[in-house]
């Protein structure tokens, strides 16, 4: 769960970051109180904690404004809220309709169960708990069908992360890289992605042709969150920031070291 949706005193701190971002330096403390419904009194302590902090600055007498710790702090926040937000897109049992694939022949008005399925959601002609609703078309097998009156939770286990590092060009590139453990981490059913030439090259030199070699990490994200696994092959200096944005979305990920062993 996103702690500022848990914890009022992370909540009240980031409307008050908010509040200065949008109304720049001259924005009193009685007027942000007046906002968020809270004394000033409580206001005046809340900044000067911030302040403590170093999440605001203040650059006179009640002129404050939001520091880079605090920006970075409130886009951290934003990254959270987003990734909940599609999580709860996807759980919400009141959704009006819907499109999903017709798992087999459905006529109008029939009950479906939907499921999740290869990333993809699916409507089947035989609901066994989990998610329902009613097919608003006939439609053949295979073809998208809408669906109204959901009820219940589409059943989703998130998918992992493998993150194979290979060194840089500085250090070898793919000339450096077990080709055979590489080889055998990556199977023909998965989703692969590569961040760095080096681990292009790599990829190719066994054969395979990655399905992904720009935006691999959000590919990544959205996958594992719709139940794929996904690996990613990456050049060293890229394994800090990719851990970082799977930590902050909450999946899990195993790195594996490819660089032959001296």
């Amino acid at each position: 769960m996103v702690e500022i949706l848990q914890n009022k005193n992370s909540a009240t701190r980031f409307q008050i970051l908010v509040e200065i971002a949008a109304s720049g330096p001259s924005i009193q403390q009685k007027s942000i109180a007046v906002r968020l419904g809270v004394t000033p009194q409580a206001i005046s302590d809340y900044i000067h904690q911030l302040v403590k902090e170093n999440l605001v600055v203040s650059t006179g007498r009640s002129h404050y404004r939001v520091s880079p710790k605090g920006v970075n702090w409130m886009l951290k926040v934003l990254r959270e809220l987003r990734s909940y937000s599609s999580l709860v897109e996807q759980a919400v049992t009141n959704i009006t309709v819907c499109a999903a694939i017709a798992e087999s022949d459905i006529e109008q008005g029939q009950t479906v169960g939907l499921k999740m399925k290869d990333g993809l959601l699916f409507a089947t002609s035989q609901p066994n708990g989990g998610a329902r609703g009613i097919a608003v078309s006939s439609v053949s097998q295979g073809e998208d069908v809408d669906v109204s009156n959901i009820e219940g939770l589409v059943e989703l286990t998130r998918g992992s992360v493998t993150i194979l590092q290979v060194p840089v060009v500085q250090k070898g590139g793919s000339r450096q890289v077990d080709l055979e453990r590489l080889q055998a981490q990556v199977t023909n059913n998965q989703q692969v992605g590569a961040i760095g030439i080096e681990a292009l090259v790599a990829l190719r030199r066994v054969g395979i042709e990655p399905g992904y070699i720009y935006g691999v990490t959000e590919a990544a994200i959205e996958a594992a969150q719709c139940g794929l696994s996904f690996i990613i092959v990456g050049t060293d200096d890229a394994i800090p920031g990719l851990i970082k944005r799977l930590q902050e979305e909450g999946l899990n990920y195993e790195l594996v070291d490819l660089r032959l062993k001296e």
